[in-house]
């Protein structure tokens, strides 16, 4: 495991690389839970914009790694990386969790983007044709990485990205359960279902009526 500097210049590009083999985790909890931060996930552009307050938080925990590597090895050396290592990760999950709130028209950017792709795939018989799109083709369509659209969705509106998809489904079969003379079964692939039936369980698990009930309320 080593800390990596990198040299200032006449712009600052200046940070620091952590490399950590797996076999300095294994046998601790972190080995398990490093796979929940979803920022490993994501894409270059997405990278985290640290005020200099934050910076300079996440620096300091970084020589504080550089100091315990660079002293004399003990029974509790390990433990204390191991726990500095884990206050880097919350700090940057935390820092994430902010830019998702102070970038707010940077992120409302991509939902009204994100809503206008999906609305089109369901208002042009794309869904029809070639099914429910999958949450990679939405993620590209808009830039972003699959982890990064779900924690922006999560963030924004309590919802991941598949959720969040479902529930526009929900609302443009309502419209045409509610609207439209079309079958439920014409519906059901209007929105990207191949079966009529994994569309009725679908929808009542959604809504808690099946598709007939919901429109008879209508009547």
């Amino acid at each position: 495991m080593k800390v990596i500097s990198a040299g200032d210049g006449e712009a600052d590009y200046s940070g620091r690389s952590l490399i950590i083999h797996s076999d300095f985790l294994r046998n601790y909890p972190l080995m398990k839970t490093i796979q929940d931060f979803g920022f490993f996930s994501y894409s270059v552009n997405e990278a985290l914009h640290l005020s200099e307050t934050e910076k300079a938080t996440i620096m300091k925990i970084f020589e504080s790694i550089e100091v315990e590597l660079l002293s004399s090895i003990d029974h509790f050396s390990q433990d204390i990386i191991i726990s500095q290592i884990e206050q880097l990760l919350n700090y940057s999950n935390r820092f994430y969790n902010r830019q998702f709130i102070t970038r707010k028209t940077y992120h409302n950017d991509h939902l009204s983007k994100l809503d206008d792709i999906i609305s089109d795939f369901l208002n042009n018989d794309d869904a029809l044709l070639n099914g429910v799109p999958s949450i990679y083709f939405l993620a590209e369509k808009i830039g972003l990485s699959q982890r990064y659209l779900s924690d922006m969705l999560q963030s924004i509106t309590g919802m991941n990205s598949q959720q969040y998809l479902q529930s526009k489904m929900v609302e443009k079969a309502k419209v045409l359960l509610s609207t439209s003379t079309l079958s439920v079964s014409e519906i059901a692939y209007r929105i990207g279902f191949e079966y009529p039936q994994s569309f009725n369980k679908f929808f009542k698990k959604q809504t808690e009526l099946s598709p007939l009930e919901f429109r008879n309320s209508f009547n």
